[in-house]
């Protein structure tokens, strides 16, 4: 009787740690622990261990900043949050720019990929070409790029209008930056 009541406990404690949020795993939904519906005011306790610099002070916002950047212990910047709702504590979050490579998506993708590695990982929706960046979309993990065009061929870097194919992108292209939007 003893044996079982350990192992029931044993299985229990083995089921809840491996049911636990990774706190830094990019999914279409959430980043960690902060989610497409966790409210502005919420970051002071999920970020407890770590530091809120702009923007928030107790259950409002203190300055004209609207972004809200994550910082580790160190001081090294971890998230860039941007909200729905200019100034309003109870918004929700619209775009999260991930700025350590810590943060993944299940397939192994964060601020530190190349282009080589998102081809194989996920179907590009769109490559936009602006003036200095190319802007690669995965809307199925609401996720976008961007890429310096500086990594580009030279015939392809000073003309914004034409239109750039994912086999004109060299594969070793860095990442420049890494986004997660929620457009609802």
């Amino acid at each position: 009787m003893n044996k079982i009541i350990i192992l029931l406990i044993a299985t229990t404690i083995i089921y809840s740690c491996s049911n636990e949020k990774d706190p830094y795993l990019i999914s279409k939904n959430s980043i960690g622990h902060v989610s497409d519906t966790t409210m502005i005011k919420d970051l002071i306790q999920i970020f407890k261990n770590d530091s809120i610099r702009n923007d928030i002070s107790g259950d409002s916002f203190t300055g004209k900043f609207n972004d809200i950047t994550i910082l580790d212990k160190e001081g090294n910047e971890l998230l860039e949050i941007t909200p729905k709702e200019d100034l309003d504590y109870t918004s929700t979050a619209k775009l999260i720019k991930i700025i350590d490579p810590k943060y993944k998506t299940k397939k192994g993708i964060g601020s530190s990929s190349t282009f080589k590695e998102i081809r194989d990982n996920y179907n590009i929706s769109s490559i936009q070409n602006s003036l200095r960046n190319l802007i690669i979309s995965i809307n199925s993990a609401n996720l976008y790029f961007t890429i310096d065009k500086n990594q580009l061929p030279s015939n392809l870097r000073y003309n914004s209008n034409i239109d750039i194919d994912k086999a004109q992108i060299p594969d070793n292209a860095k990442i420049k930056d890494l986004y997660l939007q929620w457009i609802n």
